[in-house]
């Protein structure tokens, strides 16, 4: 049976900008090989002097490469680190008035360089997790995530492992970074002031000295490959405007047949599948036929005074 246990250590001081990490941690625990210490985002970046002056709305637009949702005051973006995330995990909380702590500027890295640390200073080899707390969709509250890594499997992969009947596992991939976040959030708790954890009883997923790794960038769904790329009111809005800046969050063009449906269903035109890459329909509805066209990774090549349209797959 395999026992896993999280301890989270008492006695760590307000981090501020310049702060040695490893020297803050090393002295309140005694860490063995195997051992995978988890931190939070939010004192990587005040050690990393990512406090700012600004409020979240005001740092919002520089933190964010693109707009995924919006309901009211709750903006949803993918931000420079890649992340999908509220706010682009612009912090308010436990900093002076008028301040907001960014994300570190590269959280793996950041994982890397406490990993060497404790390897240089207390001869570990030891994993380390940097966390952000992130909402869930379609479920409420929030966990913690694992935005950061080093020397660790962020991701087991057991597809093609057959189960105890027999079958075979197509897809299942525990996301282990994740869960070690989660794991360590519950040890660690939101506010006693309590920002490294160590988690013991899973050394199996620790890396050799010297391999960092994959990484916590590993398991973001890269540009594209999410099903889910904006909002429910964003993609109506982005399909109908077309522009090509907001098509390759909508994926690979979809099928010829996938859009002819498709083009039946919302407009009432038959479209023909002439070739795998070409489908043609009348020209009655044009501004639905590209919209709905849009949406599936498509482009409409005709002129509006042709009779019939032409649709293409992007080459986006």
């Amino acid at each position: 049976m395999t026992a896993v246990s999280a301890f989270a250590p008492e006695g760590v001081p307000e981090v501020r900008a310049g702060d040695d990490l490893a020297a803050l941690l090393l002295p309140l625990v005694e860490l063995t090989d195997g051992d995978i210490v988890v931190v939070t985002s939010k004192v990587v970046s005040k050690a990393e002097g990512r406090v700012v002056d600004g409020t979240r709305d005001e740092l919002l637009p520089g933190e964010t490469v693109r707009v995924v949702a919006r309901r009211g005051p709750t903006t949803i973006v993918r931000n420079r680190q890649g992340l999908t995330m509220a706010a682009a995990g612009i912090d308010e909380s436990n900093v002076e008035r008028g301040h907001s702590v960014l994300l570190p500027d590269d959280p793996d890295r950041s994982a890397r360089e406490l990993r060497a640390a404790i390897a240089a200073r207390a001869g570990r080899n030891v994993g380390v997790v940097v966390t952000d707390t992130a909402g869930r969709a379609w479920r409420e509250g929030q966990t913690d995530i694992a935005i950061g890594a080093a020397g660790l499997v962020v991701l087991e992969d057991y597809a093609g492992r057959l189960d105890a009947h027999g079958n075979e596992l197509a897809v299942t991939a525990p996301a282990v970074a994740d869960e070690l976040a989660g794991l360590a959030e519950l040890a660690a708790g939101k506010l006693a002031a309590r920002p490294f954890v160590v988690v013991r009883g899973r050394a199996d997923l620790v890396l050799r000295a010297g391999d960092d790794g994959p990484g916590a960038t590993s398991l973001i769904r890269a540009e594209g490959g999410d099903l889910f790329g904006y909002g429910a009111r964003e993609a109506v809005i982005r399909a109908v405007t077309g522009r090509s800046a907001d098509l390759l969050p909508f994926g690979s063009p979809a099928p010829a047949e996938e859009l002819a449906t498709a083009v039946k269903v919302a407009t009432g035109l038959v479209a023909t599948v002439v070739a795998p890459d070409e489908v043609t329909c009348g020209s009655e509805r044009l501004d639905g036929v590209r919209a709905v066209a849009f949406a599936h990774g498509w482009l409409v090549e005709a002129g509006e005074n042709t009779r019939d349209l032409r649709l293409r797959p992007s080459t986006t």
